[in-house]
């Protein structure tokens, strides 16, 4: 793909998502992608990539907006949960000194930054846990879920969940110390009280 078209894919991406989880459109909205390719600038293409990708997120289902449950929301985050705990334990065996003092770095932003560094610095995290694993299916299980944890990302920043950043400190400080079933327990009680804090305010 051109720089363009990765370009024209990522803005229609975010704002079908956006539009999705802002409620813009609502839950059955058949999806036409002439009139979305129109709304956005761009051609059809990017928007028919952007549609299937958020098809294997679960946010559409045949061209047509889905509306996750309670459970649906759970169930997938606690795939999430299972899969990141055992990153947290894997990133306290090998992440590199480079990688720790990145994700030192996030803890950082996430105290002193704007909502906007803060979403970023969150998402770079969570990231880097993950990619430590060096596992290709476990990395492409949690791409898959992206939608899904920018929603919970996004209300815990926006909303200011107590304590966030403070468990963000924890982690990287037994990743630190190489503490790998601290991080593991760790990881699954931060992505714990996210899910609860979500669910309670987006319901």
């Amino acid at each position: 793909m051109t720089t363009k078209s990765i370009m024209a894919y990522s803005q229609a991406y975010t704002y079908i998502r956006d539009q999705i989880l802002t409620g813009e459109l609502p839950r059955g909205t058949k999806l036409v992608e002439e009139k979305l390719a129109e709304e956005i600038g761009v051609s059809r293409t990017p928007v028919r990539e952007a549609i299937r990708k958020l098809e294997q997120e679960g946010l559409i289902q045949k061209k047509r907006v889905t509306n996750p449950t309670d459970t649906d929301l759970r169930n997938l985050f606690e795939v999430r949960i299972l899969l990141e705990s055992y990153a947290a334990r894997i990133a306290a065996t090998y992440l590199s000194e480079e990688l720790r003092q990145e994700l030192r770095q996030c803890v950082i932003v996430g105290r002193e930054g704007t909502p906007e560094e803060v979403m970023e610095a969150n998402a770079r995290f969570h990231d880097i846990i993950v990619q430590a694993t060096n596992n290709p299916v476990m990395v492409d299980t949690i791409e898959r879920m992206q939608s899904i944890i920018y929603l919970f990302r996004k209300t815990v920043v926006y909303q200011k969940r107590p304590f966030l950043i403070d468990e963000h400190d924890a982690i990287c400080s037994a990743i630190e110390a190489h503490q790998t079933t601290e991080a593991e327990r760790l990881m699954k009680e931060h992505l714990e009280a996210d899910l609860d804090f979500c669910l309670h305010i987006l319901r």
